[in-house]
């Protein structure tokens, strides 16, 4: 089931996303974040503006945020998309239902008219998953980052409606 997130599933956020930081290149966050950081996060995503989890037998095990992209008035058409699936729950199509979902809210009542994904350029699945889902390659950003003592580069997709 996929549902809008509350206060109540931040744990369990949290412990995904950490768990990202800490052992993948998903993100370019270094240092895991507190509990804080993530009822901001929760405050940020109302309007039209999504935080939404995947619950498998009353467990989060995944989820999907369309994001603000950009404080530039003339960016609120535009969101970026985020999906975050628990490593042992991985490879079950649980970011494909996440990306399907946030795709379907994204396009009610005109909501956003471009969503734009930050992938990082060896993150195969990812880019993969996305071009299934219509998304263009829109440029890659070379040594956009360095984690795990490497330089990373990022890959911009995005999908216009």
């Amino acid at each position: 089931m996929i549902r809008k997130a509350t206060v109540l599933d931040l744990p369990a956020v949290k412990e995904i996303y950490n768990y990202a930081v800490l052992n993948t290149t998903a993100t370019y966050d270094i240092n895991p974040k507190d509990d804080k950081y993530f009822v901001d996060m929760l405050n940020e995503h109302t309007g039209k503006y999504l935080l939404s989890v995947y619950e498998k037998n009353g467990s989060v095990i995944g989820y999907v945020a369309l994001s603000r992209y950009s404080k530039r008035d003339a960016y609120d058409i535009t969101a970026e998309l985020s999906v975050y699936v628990k490593n042992d729950c991985q490879n079950r199509h649980i970011g494909t239902q996440l990306i399907e979902y946030a795709l379907q809210e994204a396009q009610k009542n005109n909501r956003f008219l471009t969503v734009v994904s930050l992938i990082t350029s060896e993150n195969e699945h990812s880019i993969y998953l996305h071009k299934q889902f219509g998304f263009e390659f829109g440029g890659r950003i070379k040594n956009a980052g360095f984690k795990f003592d490497r330089l990373l580069g990022v890959d911009i997709y995005y999908k216009n409606f």
